[in-house]
């Protein structure tokens, strides 16, 4: 019997119901293959594997070596499904297009910080190089 069989045909639809089915069964369904084995990562294995770092079960770092993922898509896996729950949770949910404008916003933000770093470094670069000509050879 599924987990969900209880419940009325239109609140197994729900984002609550998604999550509770998918914590549930999707990581027996995780424990049951060696890493070797999962040759595609589906969205309900991801699901899975990210409520179970939310659940304090395994860390980031955990699931990552575990399954030879990098660190860094786990992480945006985690990312992307807090940023989805939070937006289901919204009084009003907004579309994804909306959703994708708010990421680019923010990308774009991170790269204009990246590059005023890098201007800095390279602006400390330049100074440690003309010290370093200034100074006369022994």
């Amino acid at each position: 019997m599924r987990p969900d069989a209880s419940l009325p045909p239109r609140a197994a639809k729900t984002e609550t119901a998604v999550f509770r089915r998918a914590s549930s069964a999707d990581v027996e369904e995780l424990a049951a293959p060696s890493p070797e084995e999962i040759q595609r990562w589906t969205a309900r294995r991801r699901t899975a594997l990210v409520l179970s770092i939310l659940k304090g079960e395994m860390t980031v770092e955990d699931v990552a070596a575990r399954h030879g993922l990098a660190v860094a898509e786990v992480e945006e896996w985690k990312e992307r499904l807090l940023a989805a729950a939070h937006n289901a949770l919204r009084s009003r949910p907004r579309d994804e297009d909306a959703l994708r404008d708010e990421q680019i916003r923010r990308l774009k933000q991170k790269v204009g910080e990246l590059v005023l770093e890098v201007d800095q470094l390279r602006e400390a670069m330049r100074g440690t190089r003309v010290a370093a000509a200034d100074e006369p050879d022994e």
